[in-house]
Order: structure tokens, then C-alpha cells, then sequence
């Protein structure tokens, strides 16, 4: 075994290693999230994941963008099947160990020239939407800094990757053309035999080293964004198709009652019934967490919730349908699925760096003002539109019932309803012996 491949061998382990560790720290701050239990229809859930998540049927309500994330995720799908050659290329020292295959493999190496070239050109064809265009969606305030840094730094990424790809190729048809030892006459190459004109004047040694270049690149690069995913928005290739496995098959409109009050008015109803004992404080990362009604952090919501939080793909297609964020409220459902996420990110990282969890003084509340919440018309347009069936909406209303049955905090036109109908059993401002005056009229 060479040098290079025990290079590569440390470095494949090393990556591995390193991802594992990310994806058990994403799980650890999902679990921050209240227990919920979601294990039913499971055939309907199978079909959901299949249909929105495998089929991308959400993403093609818009033609165009639709289209060209289609040919992005089966390029970064199927392509990456290349990845299993080079893997045991890169231990075994050995060059296109699958070409035994023959005719199937000219035809899967060809396959992935095509779509590389798809690949190349859609993320072009991103970049341009985002940078020169100016989509409404993709210039909001939300995305100022990092968030539009990370989204065109991954697309550049993209476009070096494919462009090592078909300049591997490239130099190793001419390999091939030349009888280069150790480079097996095998493969199909559409475009990079095209490409390959542009390096008609370089030498065998040239050749290879432009080869060994571009392929240390794909894999390294792969690698790298293998471990980038963590961080960033593009977590949603991995965990888009568990969230819309467990997204919510309730209608859109239904919100979930809290069991506490349902109790207490039943209790209220029928005094035989028991009315139901708070719940006692649970233990999150060495720190109690007191039961509350509604959401005051992280800890408060789900771990559906904070799944959906990191599932988001910052697409803003939920704030673009968003009736409220249309008409000019403060409001942006992107924006509140952001705001949890790096909340629950600054929690992650003050428990790796303490070791438990010590109220720091804040709260999703510190980050999410009232007005963004009370702006919200829970018509559920976010939730239709989100392409991996993310509900900002559950956030919305848990933390609205904090304010609300916590803090008594509440905008005048409901706390004149709030008084009604505690008052008069009804949100107006008479009495029920008042109810059919009007038919008096």
C-alpha cells in the first residue's frame, strides 16, 4: 500500500470520524425538544416522503426552480455514486476498478457527465437569480451576512466541484488517447472529451498531474461538504426526508389543544373528573426545565419543531406566500424558523462549552419580537408552500401562549375578547339574554 493511500485512507477516517461527531451534536440539540410522539398512518407518512421529499412535488409548483433543483439533487445524488470508485481506487491504488463492467459503465460515466453539465449550469443559473436578479426573496434582511454568504458560497462549491469533475476526465481521456500506463481505455465522455481539446498541447506528465489535481479536489472537496452540512443551511439534504416522514397529516388549519387546559375544562364540566396535575420539571442537559404553558425557549418546543428549524433551506418561499409579510407586516416565517435555529445553536454551544446548561437570561422571545408573532393570521400559507413541510406556524402559536398565559401579555383587541368571553361566554360585548336583539331590528 502507497503513501497516497494511507493519505487517503486517514483522511477518509478522519472525515468520517469528524461528520459522525456534527450529526450527534445536530441530534443532541433536536432532543433539547419536548417529547412527542409521532407513529401514526405510517403508510399515509411512507406516501408523504415519497411524494414531497423523494418527488420534490413542492418544489415544481414554481416551473423553473423547480426544474433546476431537480437536476442539482439527482446530480448530487447520482453522481456521488462515482464516489464508491473512488473510494476503492483511493485505498487500492488502483485506477477505475468498475470498468470491468463494460457497456454499463460507458454508460453510467457518460450519465454523469450530462449531469454534471445540468449541475454546472442550474447553480450558474442560481447564482445569477440571487446575485444579479435580485429575487425579493433571496435580498430580505433575513439573509443579510452569513445566511447569503453561506447560500452562494455552497453554489460556488457546487460549480468547482463539477468543473474538477469534468477536467478529471478530461485529462484522463487524453490518458487514454496517449495509451498512458496505468489509465484502463474505459468510459464514456460526452463533454469532457470536448473539454479535452483544451489540453491537446500538454504533455503525459501534464496530463496526469492536471488528472491527480482535479481528482484529489472531488474528493477532498466532497469531504469537506460532507463536514460543511452541519453548519449549514444544506443540512436539508440529510434531514428533509425524516421531516416530512413526521410532518403533520392533521389539516393544515387544526391546532393541537394543551392537554393541562383540556383537562381543567373538563374538570371545570364535570367535577368527578380529576382535574390534571402539572407535569413535574424535566432534566435537559443537567438543568431542570419547569413545565410552561406554551414556549418561552427552545426547550418549551418539540423536537419536531427544532427539527423543522434545522430542515429549513432559507428558500423564503413561506415568507413570499406569507398574507402578513405581503402587506408589509414585520412578520417573515423563514425568519422565525431561522431565529430557532440559532437559538438552539447558542444553547448547543454553551452546553459543549460548560458542559450543562445555565440560564443565560434569554429566550427565543429575546430573539422574535411580539409584533413578528401577533402579525401571524395562522391561515397556514407558510406551511402549503415550504417545500419539506416545515410548520412555522406551531412555533408561532406555542410562543403567543406564553405570552399570553405566562406573561398576560396580549395585544387590546384580545384582551377586550379575553374579558368577553370570560365575562359574557362569547367574544362580544353583551350578554347572552342579548344574542337575538338584532332580529329585533
Amino acid at each position: 500500500m502507497g503513501i497516497a493511500s494511507i493519505v487517503f485512507i486517514l483522511l477518509v477516517g478522519a472525515s468520517s470520524w469528524l461528520f459522525a461527531r456534527n450529526i450527534m451534536r445536530v441530534r443532541r440539540n433536536i432532543l433539547l425538544g419536548k417529547e412527542e410522539v409521532i407513529d401514526d398512518r405510517k403508510g399515509e407518512r411512507w406516501a408523504v416522503m415519497t411524494r414531497v421529499a423523494l418527488g420534490q412535488s413542492k418544489m415544481v409548483v414554481r416551473p423553473i426552480a423547480g426544474f433546476l433543483h431537480i437536476i442539482v439533487y439527482a446530480g448530487f445524488v447520482i453522481i456521488n455514486i462515482e464516489v464508491l470508485e473512488i473510494i476503492i481506487d483511493g485505498i487500492f491504488g488502483t485506477h477505475r476498478v468498475l470498468s470491468f463492467m463494460g457497456g454499463f459503465y460507458d454508460f453510467l460515466i457518460g450519465s454523469f457527465e450530462w449531469l454534471a453539465l445540468g449541475v454546472w449550469v442550474a447553480c450558474a443559473i442560481f447564482l445569477v437569480r440571487r446575485n444579479i436578479i435580485k429575487l425579493k426573496r433571496f435580498i430580505m434582511k433575513e439573509l443579510d451576512g452569513w445566511p447569503r454568504t453561506d447560500a452562494n458560497l455552497i453554489l460556488a462549491t457546487e460549480i468547482a466541484l463539477m468543473t474538477a469533475f469534468l477536467l478529471m476526465n478530461a485529462a484522463d481521456w487524453s490518458l487514454q488517447q496517449k495509451g498512458a500506463e496505468h489509465y484502463t481505455v474505459a468510459g464514456a465522455f460526452p463533454v469532457s472529451s470536448v473539454l479535452a481539446g483544451a489540453l491537446s498541447n500538454c504533455s503525459v506528465a501534464s496530463l496526469i498531474a492536471i488528472e491527480r489535481i482535479c481528482w484529489w479536489f472531488h474528493i477532498i472537496g466532497i469531504l469537506a461538504f460532507l463536514n460543511y452540512l452541519p453548519y449549514s443551511k444544506h443540512l436539508h439534504i440529510l434531514l428533509a426526508f425524516p421531516n416530512v416522514w413526521y410532518s403533520k397529516l392533521k389539516p393544515k388549519t387544526e391546532i393541537a389543544n394543551m392537554e393541562r387546559v383540556t383537562g381543567e375544562v373538563k374538570s371545570m364540566l364535570d367535577p368527578s373528573v380529576q382535574p390534571p396535575a402539572p407535569a413535574a420539571p424535566r432534566t435537559v442537559a443537567g438543568h431542570e426545565v419547569a413545565d410552561r404553558f406554551g414556549a418561552k425557549d427552545v426547550f418549551d418546543l418539540s423536537w419536531k419543531s427544532l427539527m423543522d428549524a434545522y430542515s429549513c433551506t432559507e428558500c423564503g418561499r413561506c415568507t413570499s406566500e406569507c398574507p402578513a409579510n405581503i402587506t408589509g407586516k414585520l412578520l417573515s416565517p423563514r425568519k422565525i424558523m431561522m431565529d430557532t435555529r440559532d437559538r438552539m445553536e447558542e444553547v448547543g454551544k454553551a452546553i459543549d462549552t460548560k458542559g450543562k446548561w445555565e440560564d443565560d437570561g434569554k429566550s427565543l422571545h429575546t430573539r422574535i419580537t411580539d409584533e413578528e408573532l401577533w402579525a401571524c393570521t395562522t391561515c397556514n400559507a407558510c406551511t402549503q408552500a415550504c417545500p419539506v413541510n416545515i410548520d412555522p406556524v406551531n412555533i408561532i402559536v406555542e410562543m403567543r401562549r406564553y405570552l399570553v398565559m405566562e406573561e398576560s401579555k396580549t395585544r387590546p383587541a384580545l384582551t377586550s375578547m379575553f374579558n368577553n368571553v370570560e365575562n359574557n361566554g362569547a367574544p362580544w360585548a353583551f350578554g347572552p339574554d342579548k344574542r337575538l336583539d338584532w332580529t329585533q331590528q
